[in-house]
């Protein structure tokens, strides 16, 4: 049965974000042969049709508005909402991010859908669309699928897999206007702290450090094997708490959920609030001097000895095996 899916394409500084790409490969799954759609709102947008089309996008709307160029809830919800009602999609997907952990549930309680959040996996069975999702901090998966209108889930990041991309794709161009009003909060300035590196969310690598790196400095030996391996960089909340780090690189129940191809646990005691927020990773590496840390329970290697002995030493290795 073909179905009409219609995909949230994330752009960041006009860029869009992997789970963009995600989401369409997850239309394509769902789609059987139906129409995909991909929305992007914004101005200055329309330089990413041709990559969604690449990924399976039939039809692109660019929803162009003044009021869409800097997130706002109300914007952003009053914006979608009407695209969804001119599409009528029977599923709708976007990234669970930031963005779409705050936007999808307005949306759908405006349009009183329901939502099925942070998606793992998804497959059609008997002709339903089954979604999965971890609950219990990921010691359990649910299984669901919507018996009643629309089927509207979002996706957490770096667990859908791509499907290839096919430059002979082209894709159908709507410009299409929304009325935006009654606005509760206008964005006056935007001030960002320097990231740098790969987007912790989306990284495929993450080298994260706990209070076993004992300072701010102590992060510099993970910083270069993240470079190395063109990771990025995380902590658990006891190193944020320390003030080794930002908060922004939080892991954890509290903090970020990842789940990338490779998680190395540096100085990471284990705590139970921090693997809710890691444990799914495909491959997990811990480095700690306890032998007896809960992490290495999670792990699938581990490595009893102090990180800044063990780091240096792999960060050598992988450089050799990289061609660094």
């Amino acid at each position: 049965m073909s179905r009409k899916v219609l995909v949230l394409a994330e752009t960041r500084d006009g860029v869009l974000r992997n789970v963009s790409f995600e989401a369409l490969s997850a239309a394509q799954k769902v789609s059987e042969g139906g129409e995909i759609i991909a929305a992007v709102l914004g101005n200055g947008e329309a330089q990413v049709v041709s990559t969604l089309a690449q990924y399976g996008a039939n039809k692109v709307y660019l929803v162009a508005n003044d009021q869409l160029n800097q997130y706002t809830p109300d914007a952003y919800t009053q914006a979608l909402t009407q695209v969804i009602k001119e599409v009528s999609p029977e599923v709708i997907f976007m990234g669970h991010t930031s963005m779409g952990k705050d936007l999808a549930p307005r949306t759908a309680a405006r349009l009183g859908l329901g939502l099925v959040s942070d998606i793992t996996d998804l497959a059609v069975e008997g002709g339903d669309i089954v979604l999965t999702r971890p609950i219990y901090a990921g010691k359990a998966f649910q299984k669901k699928k919507v018996v009643e209108g629309a089927v509207f889930a979002t996706i957490r990041p770096n667990n859908i897999e791509l499907v290839e991309a096919d430059a002979s794709r082209t894709a159908e161009v709507v410009n299409y206007p929304v009325e935006i009003k009654d606005l509760r909060t206008v964005i006056k300035e935007v001030a960002r702290k320097a990231v740098e590196g790969v987007d912790l969310s989306e990284a495929k690598v993450v080298v994260a450090g706990g209070r076993g790196v004992k300072s701010a400095d102590g992060f510099n030996p993970l910083k270069e094997l993240a470079a190395t391996l063109g990771g990025a960089v995380g902590a658990s909340r006891g190193a944020c708490d320390a003030e080794y780090c930002d908060y922004s690189l939080q892991i954890g129940q509290t903090g970020k959920v990842v789940t990338p191809d490779l998680y190395i646990a540096c100085g990471i005691s284990g705590a139970i609030q921090h693997l809710a927020g890691m444990s799914n990773s495909k491959v997990i590496v811990a480095v700690n001097k306890d032998p007896e840390a809960p992490i290495f329970s999670v792990a699938d290697y581990g490595i009893v000895g102090d990180l800044f002995e063990v780091l240096p030493m792999l960060n050598e290795e992988f450089k050799k095996v990289l061609n660094q």
